[in-house]
């Protein structure tokens, strides 16, 4: 008799375990599901196509809308550039030369610069229109190879101190992401009272043509070429200020560079970053100005080096040292004309110093250094370059060198000591 009841107790449970398991699993599997649904669906959303069908753009705008349908595709690729490019199109490193060629093949069809549109189709056109509709006193150029996201208040107050010292001036800034609806916005500041400045995205094969730097572009851009472990953005802005002022002559400025007086009266001028201890011979140039005459043959010579010698894996290779190699060579031989100016006149503090002009003075000597720097560049010094790379974290402190600077060369003189170069456009 035990035993029938033990067996039928075990029999009366069982029912209820295996409803209780049969559940479990049921329960198990709807949650699996639900999980990789939504795993799906958020993959669907962080990964959207950054092409939307011009039809569907045409439906959202009206055709007499300002937007373009390109300036829409562009805002929405912009969107996703600041994520994507930094992960994804930069070069691997501790791999062989070709891994890393084999590597840019496969991410070409991904960098917009290659690319043409109807925008930089229009560069030389809308270029030179620009240019003889400006009435312009001189000719600047620079470069902005990023997204407009990144485009802060710090290269504003560049924009600022260029036409404080140049009201006639006339600045074309060489970008695609800038010469979009965004771009405008950024610009609006300025347009608004007046300044002739515009961004173009620029027409590279145009700016290259019959110049030695065609053929390696043509090398770069079908991937037989090794672009280095160097991001290739830094190294076509190396090329293209170069290339802009072959093409038109002018002046070329960083976006970190902050303009203190008229460089007007230069002529086919470099500065020099450092001299030997006696200050009587220079012993590097930088690239971040440059002034010179359309066609000037150290101009030729500088993008002749840069195709020939293009080592994408040493930093300042390309651009800086390129500069003063050529210099070096050419500097007895008759014909070239150039004038280097010392330190002091675009560079005045190093950068591994320039921290010094951004902090506040915290007690006596701190003040009588700052007073005794500031006539010193209101002197010799036609702008300071502000090594963003060093700087650019850099709050500028009321008070400040760069602070008095700013505030007495700016021309909107909005949100000065709330800037880094971090802080947004507002």
């Amino acid at each position: 008799m035990l035993s029938p009841q033990r067996t039928s107790g075990h029999m009366a449970k069982f029912p209820t375990l295996s409803f209780a398991a049969t559940l479990f699993i049921f329960l198990l599997a709807f949650s699996i599901f639900c999980n990789i649904s939504l795993h799906i669906f958020a993959l669907r959303v962080k990964k959207p196509s950054l092409i939307i069908p011009p039809e569907k753009i045409r439906k959202l705008f009206p055709s007499n809308s300002l937007l373009s349908v390109e300036s829409v595709q562009e805002e929405v690729q912009e969107s996703y550039v600041k994520d994507m490019e930094p992960k994804s199109l930069l070069p691997p490193i501790n791999v062989t030369e070709e891994e890393r060629i084999l590597w840019f093949r496969r991410k070409l069809p991904k960098i917009e610069i290659f690319k043409s549109s109807e925008l930089t189709v229009r560069f030389a056109v809308r270029a030179e229109t620009f240019f003889g509709e400006g009435g312009c006193e001189e000719r600047f150029f620079m470069t902005w190879i990023s997204p407009t996201s990144s485009f802060h208040q710090r290269e504003f107050f560049a924009l600022e101190s260029l036409f404080k010292a140049h009201p006639d001036g006339c600045l074309i800034i060489l970008s695609r992401t800038m010469d979009s609806r965004r771009g405008k916005e950024i610009l609006t500041p300025l347009t608004e009272r007046g300044f002739n400045v515009i961004a173009l995205a620029p027409n590279i094969p145009f700016l290259l043509k019959n110049t030695p730097a065609e053929p390696w572009f043509k090398e770069i851009k079908t991937g037989n070429k090794d672009p280095g472990e160097i991001p290739l953005a830094q190294n076509l802005s190396n090329l293209l200020r170069l290339a802009a002022l072959y093409k038109y002559g002018g002046i070329y400025l960083d976006t970190d560079f902050i303009v203190l007086k008229k460089l007007s009266g230069l002529k086919n001028t470099i500065g020099a970053q450092s001299m030997t201890l006696d200050n009587k011979n220079w012993t590097r140039l930088n690239n971040a100005v440059l002034i010179f005459d359309k066609n000037h043959p150290i101009l030729f010579k500088f993008i002749e080096e840069f195709s020939l010698t293009f080592d994408g894996n040493k930093w300042g290779h390309n651009g800086p040292y390129l500069v003063s190699r050529v210099v070096d060579r050419v500097w007895s031989r008759p014909g070239y004309n150039i004038t280097v100016l010392p330190p002091m006149a675009f560079y005045p503090a190093d950068w591994n110093r320039i921290t010094g002009f951004f902090r506040k003075p915290v007690d006596l000597a701190d003040s009588r250094w700052a007073e005794a720097k500031l006539l010193q560049l209101s002197g010799d010094t036609y702008g300071v370059h502000l090594w963003n790379k060093q700087s650019s974290k850099l709050e500028i402190e009321e008070g400040s060198i760069m602070g008095r600077l700013i505030s007495n060369h700016c021309v909107v003189c909005e949100h000065i000591y709330a800037s880094t170069s971090t802080s947004s456009m507002r």
